[in-house]
């Protein structure tokens, strides 16, 4: 009996080790990073960062295939943008209304969406999010093809000037840090239990008396919420809200990102995140075909690591240490 308490206990207590040294890791890289890589490109690998997270809420822990993610974030971005430059709105309510934007808009569409399931459910959010894509086209604020430039950052708490590239990173890794907490006390909460319930069986949680449909409400409403602020501080740190950041291929992006990290996993988004934008970037300057490549990336990594990139480390080191104490 021992031994199977020990076998049992051996892939917890590995897999506990592994996020906790990865953790350690990315706070470490995280703090020194600026130091060795330009701040400006490290700010939209914590953008996409968090927006990876957002979605991976909504992917990876209610099983909601959302393709209109993009409303969100670049809804939110315009927002934020605009009340930056046009209102003259201080960094903190320029956020704010970037954030409460993508709370309205995420509650709208998952009030429409929620109804349906799998691939009506996709659709659905991808028309909604064209719908979104339309507007920015059409509205005379969003400035068209130009979008909103020249985005003032102005200061963070009246003390920090954001001009400083140095210190609006700082800023953007502490709102993104704040975000991923967000998200790690949601999927350990009750709340947390309760959606992935939902998602390994809906008819089961709903015979066991659970609202499932408001569950989901509020879980898309979050991750709403979550992908507006990560839209956000990419229009102020990059001064700039484009049509780039609405269109359905953002939305595609992130999903691709997700699960190359490994949905369902807090650690797999950031992973996936921070593999897509190097890879965009360095490929930028080499004339080779970037979606391409990226194309055969992901069938690589669905052939050879279903559960993604970190999913599959974790699952192999989990399975390792199962089998150790049999030895």
């Amino acid at each position: 009996m021992a031994n199977f308490a020990v076998a049992e206990k051996a892939p917890a207590r590995s897999t506990a080790s592994l996020k906790g040294a990865l953790l350690i890791l990315l706070i470490a890289a995280a703090l020194v990073a600026p130091s060795f890589v330009y701040p400006l490109f490290l700010m939209k690998i914590l953008c996409f960062v968090l927006f990876a997270s957002a979605l991976n809420l909504v992917l990876g822990y209610a099983g909601l295939l959302s393709f209109g993610h993009a409303a969100f974030f670049g809804g939110a971005a315009y927002i934020a943008a605009h009340s930056a430059k046009v209102w003259g709105f201080p960094f903190e309510l320029a956020i704010l209304s970037g954030v409460v934007f993508s709370i309205v808009l995420g509650f709208l569409f998952g009030a429409l969406a929620i109804r349906r399931h799998g691939i009506y459910f996709a659709m659905i959010t991808l028309a909604l999010a064209q719908m979104v894509y339309f507007l920015a086209v059409q509205m005379p604020f969003t400035g068209g093809e130009d979008g909103i430039q020249a985005v003032p950052r102005g200061t963070f708490l009246g003390l920090v000037d954001l001009g400083d590239t140095t210190s609006m990173y700082y800023v953007v890794l502490g709102f993104t840090a704040f975000g991923l907490f967000v998200i790690w006390r949601t999927v350990r909460s009750p709340f947390g239990h309760a959606l992935a319930a939902i998602r390994e069986n809906e008819q089961r949680a709903t015979s066991l008396g659970l609202n499932v449909e408001r569950y989901k409400l509020i879980a898309y409403t979050l991750s709403a919420a979550l992908s507006g602020l990560a839209g956000s501080l990419k229009a102020i740190a990059f001064q700039l809200a484009s049509l780039a950041d609405v269109t359905w291929h953002m939305s595609g992006e992130v999903i691709l990102m997700t699960l190359l990290g490994g949905m369902g996993t807090l650690i797999g988004p950031v992973v996936g995140a921070t593999f897509v934008v190097g890879l965009e970037h360095y490929l930028s300057t080499s004339g080779l075909p970037i979606t391409f490549i990226i194309g055969l990336v992901f069938i690589a990594c669905v052939m050879v690591a279903r559960r993604g990139l970190y999913g599959e480390l974790r699952a192999r080191l989990a399975s390792r240490a199962a089998a150790s104490p049999k030895a």
